[in-house]
């Protein structure tokens, strides 16, 4: 009927967000890639291959849904990271400020997210590595 929204797939801007979320995923994966050991520290190398086992695990999620509600997959899954990084950081100690952390984390994919939009999903400034938020300043 004339005025109604069509439930029968995403919207263009949601297939635009979509496939922008899977060039910057396809970016940092690649990168990641490439650079295997970032640091010769091994917790921040376990905690970057994490990050790109998780990235991985939420594009193949997304990927293997109906082509339909590939967006509505994506637009659940931080709500589930959210909660995980919630759970995790109820179990540090207070005095390593983790709310703090977890929040630096988010504005920091923020932003990567934005730099790579910036160079047209080319990563050239970040080098992958999000250990620098395991240490308290």
């Amino acid at each position: 009927m004339c005025g109604e929204l069509d439930d029968e797939g995403p919207t263009s801007l949601q297939e635009a967000h979509y496939n922008r979320f899977v060039l910057h995923a396809q970016a940092i994966l690649g990168k990641r890639e490439k650079a295997a050991a970032v640091s010769d520290d091994a917790v921040v190398n376990a905690i970057d291959q994490l990050f790109a086992d998780a990235l991985s695990r939420a594009m193949r999620d997304c990927e293997g849904a109906d082509p339909t509600r590939r967006y509505d997959m994506l637009s659940m899954q931080p709500l589930v990271f959210a909660r995980l990084a919630g759970l995790l950081a109820a179990h540090l100690s207070l005095g390593e400020d983790p709310l703090r952390r977890v929040m630096e984390a988010m504005m920091h994919g923020y932003a990567e997210a934005d730099a790579l939009e910036a160079d047209h999903g080319h990563d050239h400034d970040h080098d992958g590595s999000y250990g620098h938020f395991g240490h308290s300043h």
